[in-house]
């Protein structure tokens, strides 16, 4: 919708100082966006000023002219949860409400807290109704485990599904959350370690999943060869999909495989750079990782969650007697830093580390 009204035409330079003066004022239309070409602002105003306070303005913003334009008004601020949902639950859970989503394509997984496991169906349907693009909400409904890192979920609302198609650094991942692990939180990690990976290296992904950081390497170095490995069958039949889709069969190579085998096998000596996307058992694979590189070397990107007072520094020193136990060395460290909390006093930890 557009509107027509009086306006405060000011130079640039000028603009916050009249905009704040406006405001104090009164006479700002909140409704509609300021505009701005080049040299000018031009800000709708709820009425004609009077005297004294055109007097004001021109003491301050000497170059102030009054005019008539066209304005789009402003979009209303999205619902939020809280909103959504104040009339339908109790006062006293509305402080219970999750205040993070995890949204993977157009599916959201929620933590539903025992208190409001009553309300999960309107919760659920809230999310739908505050979040338009979303079509499905899941519920957890177990913690990650097994082999294959999966958890069960509950379906609470939209469409009833598990698979879906994530966006994220201009690649698409066909991702079924309850077959094959895979977290929307690691997305700047993926495009971190994706900048790193210089032309002509191999790269050996020992634990891909559906290849978020296989497939984003392969898509930014065209002249890389990268070997993604997963144990879980359900994720490689995906990552091929991801290969497929994002153009990088040409150099992206899914492995169904054991990691500590085919380290000791197929991919002995090939890597300059291996990524251990395992935090919760990583440092039981650092053979499996040193078998991998090459004779002389290169970088491991590890990944651990520790839990307070555990510390990185400890974590390293773990790292190194473990690289050390399979003849190899920790030459430096090029990065070590918590990448998120993944509960109360817990963090996923990453350490770059190069390897002689």
């Amino acid at each position: 919708m557009s509107k027509s009204t009086i306006c405060l035409q000011v130079p640039k330079k000028q603009g916050e100082i009249a905009i704040a003066l406006a405001n104090k004022l009164g006479l700002v239309d909140k409704s509609l966006g300021i505009q701005r070409d080049e040299s000018h602002l031009c800000i709708p105003l709820v009425r004609q000023p009077e005297e004294n306070e055109l007097e004001t303005l021109k003491n301050h913003v000497p170059e102030m002219q009054l005019s008539t334009n066209v304005f789009s008004e402003k979009k209303a601020p999205a619902e939020t949860l809280i909103q959504a949902l104040q009339d339908k639950l109790p006062p006293n859970l509305l402080a219970h409400l999750p205040q993070a989503l995890d949204v993977i394509g157009d599916i959201a997984i929620v933590e539903i807290p025992q208190e409001l496991k009553p309300y999960e169906t309107l919760i659920g349907e809230a999310i739908l109704k505050t979040h338009k693009n979303l079509k499905t909400v899941l519920a957890k409904a177990g913690a990650i485990s097994g082999t294959y890192r999966t958890r069960e979920y509950a379906f609470i609302a939209g469409e009833h599904k598990t698979q879906t198609v994530h966006r994220e650094f201009g690649c698409q991942y066909h991702v079924d959350v309850a077959k094959a692990y895979f977290s929307p939180r690691l997305s700047h990690e993926h495009e971190r370690v994706a900048s790193l990976v210089q032309a002509g290296e191999t790269v050996v992904d020992l634990f891909a999943g559906v290849g978020p950081f296989s497939v984003l390497i392969g898509k930014r170095n065209p002249k890389v060869k990268v070997y993604a490995v997963d144990l879980n069958p359900d994720a490689v039949e995906l990552l091929k999909v991801n290969v497929r889709v994002n153009r990088v069969e040409n150099r992206v190579f899914p492995i169904l495989a054991d990691a500590r085998e085919i380290a000791a096998t197929q991919l002995k000596g090939l890597a300059d750079r291996v990524i251990m996307n395992l935090p919760e058992t990583a440092i039981d694979f650092v053979d499996a990782a040193c078998q991998t590189l090459k004779p002389d070397g290169g970088v491991i990107h590890f990944y651990a969650f520790i839990r307070s007072p555990d510390s990185t520094e400890n974590l390293k020193q773990r790292f190194s007697q473990a690289v050390e136990e399979n003849g190899r060395r920790v030459e430096a460290f090029l990065y070590g830093k918590s990448i998120r909390e993944t509960a109360p006093f817990e963090s996923q930890i990453v350490l770059d580390a190069k390897i002689a």
